[in-house]
């Protein structure tokens, strides 16, 4: 009301005064009149539309924050999954890898007691190879130094020894002879 009482004492004072400054009270009057529609048509539509519009954006705003704390938070738990499992999956890799050094340690052990009971083996075969072949060269060498006795003897004794029976007694009983005198000079 003060606006409209000061408005009518300006065109009081102008239509005594025109001064270039003053606009004209009937522009004036419209003026208020316009200022005062705008103003309403502002507070009674526009800024409730404003303001439901700010509330939808703040809680779209602070919605969306809160799914990315939410969604932060499960990752961050996620991640923590992840780790646990990871430190599982190394604490199982090394008891495997421990697992493997045993198991390699018992097959290498069990393969040391196979090749030194293969080598005993072979061993004692060549050992009673040896022993066979030893008597069979000493069964060999007994009739060859039979034979050359017979033929010594009987260059010596200048008869032949024809006698099959008689020969075989007679190098036996020199081999019997070079036996024992071999066993009593030991």
């Amino acid at each position: 009301m003060f606006l409209a009482e000061h408005a009518v004492g300006l065109l009081a004072a102008e239509s005594k005064n025109p001064s270039p400054l003053l606009p004209d009270t009937a522009e004036l009057v419209v003026g208020i009149f316009s200022f005062l529609v705008v103003l309403f048509v502002l507070g009674k539509i526009l800024v409730p539309r404003i303001q439901v519009t700010l509330a939808e954006r703040t809680n779209a705003i602070e919605g969306g924050i809160q799914r990315a704390e939410e969604a932060q938070a499960q990752a961050q738990q996620v991640l923590e999954q992840y780790r646990t499992q990871l430190a599982e999956a190394r604490h199982e890799a090394a008891r495997l890898r421990e697992d493997a050094r045993e198991q390699g340690a018992q097959i290498i052990a069990e393969m040391r007691e196979q090749a030194q009971a293969e080598a005993e083996r072979l061993i004692g075969h060549a050992h009673s190879q040896i022993d066979a072949d030893r008597q069979a060269a000493f069964i060999r060498l007994r009739a060859e130094i039979g034979e050359l006795a017979i033929e010594l003897a009987g260059r010596i004794v200048g008869e032949s020894l024809e006698d099959e029976a008689r020969r075989r007694g007679t190098v036996d009983r020199f081999l019997d002879e070079l036996d024992d005198r071999a066993r009593a000079g030991t």
